[in-house]
């Protein structure tokens, strides 16, 4: 029987300790903390075996979270880990895929450079922002979906929903979920009524199935929560019977959370990913089968 050891890093120890659970494997306890100048101090403090799963959100504080996932990997490959597969549940820096403006960094590149380097055999991420940064590596890498989980999660809350994207961009994500349930769903749009304004809309094959329903805005990150504030409104004057909201990763930076709920939303729910008070939907199950 090959032994899997599994690290869950500062970021992601409660998931790391629940997909151990899911796998029954052993979770291999580290020590973590930090210098009095800030530099982060790694002891790994098990037995190593040849296989390693590492699981490490990079999401903030980015710096310091990607830093240890760093030391993690690099310590392992000098302790003897022959195969040290990293799970990054949300993948700091992964927004800036490619140069829009001349000088700019391509953060993601940089980023994968660094950890393929540092010893991964195998980077698994869930819900990239862009798939695309997978191409930076040159080693397997996995991006897995949460839509089961957020799908599991929708059902056990309502038997009426449509699943709604906040812009078109998230439309496929929403479309995913609402096949998974077997229901409706559309998206809200930008439109250009006058040369000098711009308003949102939801798409017009939603207008009036979205009365009286329960509506589930669903995106795969919410930040600060503007554009989820909007869609709330516009949901609220179609008549949507309630409006809650689902995310992969819940970031929710300056206050997010109130003022989506001030909205008017009825609960915000987030996976796991990254550490939040939202944080109620496990991905531990999707992280221990891709790591089969």
């Amino acid at each position: 029987m090959v032994i899997i050891l599994i690290i869950g890093g500062s970021a992601s120890q409660k998931l790391g300790a629940e997909v151990a659970n899911e796998l029954g494997e052993y979770l291999c306890p580290i020590e973590t903390k930090k210098f009095p100048d800030g530099e982060r101090y790694i002891r790994i403090k098990g037995n190593i075996e040849e296989k390693v799963v590492v699981i490490q959100s990079t999401g903030y504080p980015q710096d310091e979270n990607l830093i240890e996932l760093l030391l993690i990997i690099k310590n392992l490959k000098s302790l003897g880990a022959k195969e040290i597969k990293v799970v990054i549940p949300y993948f700091g820096y992964g927004r800036q895929e490619k140069r829009f403006k001349e000088g700019e960094a391509i953060s993601a590149e940089i980023i994968a450079n660094l950890i393929q380097s540092s010893g991964a055999n195998e980077v698994i991420s869930i819900d990239l922002h862009e798939d695309s940064v997978r191409n930076f590596f040159n080693i397997p890498s996995k991006n897995i979906s949460a839509t089961g989980p957020i799908a599991d999660y929708i059902a056990n809350k309502t038997n009426d929903p449509i699943i709604i994207a906040p812009d078109k961009g998230a439309l496929g994500f929403a479309e995913e979920i609402s096949k998974i349930l077997e229901c409706d769903s559309s998206y809200l749009n930008k439109v250009r009524i006058s040369p000098e304004k711009v308003e949102t809309q939801i798409a017009d094959i939603a207008i009036n199935s979205v009365k009286g329903k329960d509506a589930f805005v669903v995106d795969d990150i919410i930040a600060t929560g503007g554009t989820i504030v909007n869609a709330i409104a516009i949901l609220k004057k179609h008549g949507a019977k309630s409006v809650s909201v689902c995310c992969v990763h819940p970031i929710l930076v300056n206050d997010a959370i109130l003022k989506i709920y001030a909205a008017g939303a009825k609960s915000i729910a987030g996976t796991d990913s990254l550490k939040s008070e939202v944080s109620c939907i496990s991905v531990a199950k999707i992280i221990a089968d891709a790591v089969r």
